[in-house]
């Protein structure tokens, strides 16, 4: 286990980072903290099964994790959350108390808290305020998820990665790091919007002589913010006009 997170107080200051559990009271979080145990996964690894898709609820500590789903005839798969410290899956599971069938790959050596799902169900019965948190975060869920299949529906490859680069901005910074994605693979980053590496790797290419971009050490940085913000919107606008010019 990571020092970082050797002791219950290091902990409780990452949680206190966490939109599920920011708001929480010392009591409640220390109530959570007994009946959490520690986990570690280590890069790559793909957990299967109900016991971790269906039984048990997990917060992230550190590192980061992706969700997705394959298709069994093709092996093309589609990223549906990369998850960070402080998030917490699988939510759906903890709702309907089904498996959820995904993939799951730990991006980075992941440090997790896991409990079992019934008894993340019962914090939000019990809980107030954990509910009134949870919702929020359930929410977002869904909108990611509605960000996705509208991109995947509505937009060129183009601009799809735009709005995914544009998403992973650091907006505390001026200088626009990329927070998540800015060390992935042209593939991880093609999962992530339903393209393929050659795809991805075209497109960054194109960008880089333009100089939207750049890439130092196999991390991406954003050169043109104005250029990028353009490119994610101009598929809309063609669009737009199309529909306007058949009427």
């Amino acid at each position: 286990m990571s020092p970082r997170f050797s002791d219950r107080e290091s902990i409780i200051t990452l949680l206190r980072q966490s939109p599920l559990f920011s708001s929480l009271s010392d009591k409640v979080l220390l109530d959570m903290l007994r009946h959490f145990r520690r986990e570690t996964w280590k890069r790559g690894r793909c957990p299967a099964g109900s016991e971790t898709t269906g039984r048990r609820f997990h917060v992230i500590l550190s590192g980061r994790l992706k969700m997705g789903q394959v298709n069994p005839e093709t092996g093309r798969m589609v990223t549906l959350f990369l998850l960070a410290p402080g998030d917490a899956f699988d939510v759906i599971s903890l709702l309907d108390g089904e498996p959820n069938p995904v993939i799951l790959e730990a991006r980075d050596d992941l440090e997790l808290l896991s409990t079992p799902v019934d008894e993340a169900r019962r914090w939000i019965e019990l809980h107030p305020e954990f509910n009134r948190s949870f919702l929020p975060y359930l929410g977002r869920q869904m909108r990611l998820l509605a960000d996705l299949a509208g991109d995947l529906a509505l937009h060129d490859t183009e601009t799809r990665l735009a709005r995914l680069i544009l998403r992973h901005i650091d907006d505390g910074n001026p200088a626009h790091p990329l927070h998540l994605i800015h060390d992935l693979s042209h593939e991880a980053l093609g999962e992530m919007i339903g393209s393929v590496r050659v795809v991805v790797n075209r497109q960054l290419q194109h960008w880089r002589r333009e100089g939207v971009i750049i890439s130092r050490r196999g991390r991406l940085e954003i050169q043109e913010l104005e250029v990028l913000m353009k490119k994610a919107i101009q598929s809309i606008h063609r669009h737009s006009g199309k529909t306007c010019s058949r009427s």
